[in-house]
């Protein structure tokens, strides 16, 4: 009997080991990833601003500002 739970509880810290271990790998893999959609983010915004900008200026404005960013 002590045994079969002595067999058990060792093959369940096993198990338990790998799940953690892959957990832990997940976990890095998302932490990239966050960081990743968080420089798209920030490209998303500074676009949006540009955007705003042009609307508000005008599509005029807006022309002439990309043609001198552009250098046409």
């Amino acid at each position: 009997m002590e045994h079969d739970v002595d067999t058990r509880l060792t093959v369940h810290e096993a198990v338990c080991a790998e799940r953690y271990k892959s957990i832990e790998q997940s976990f890095g893999r998302v932490e990239q990833r966050f960081d990743d959609g968080s420089a798209k983010m920030k490209r998303l915004e500074y676009l949006m601003y540009a955007v705003m900008v042009a609307v508000l200026l005008g599509p005029g404005a807006a022309a002439i500002f990309f043609k001198k960013l552009l250098g046409v």
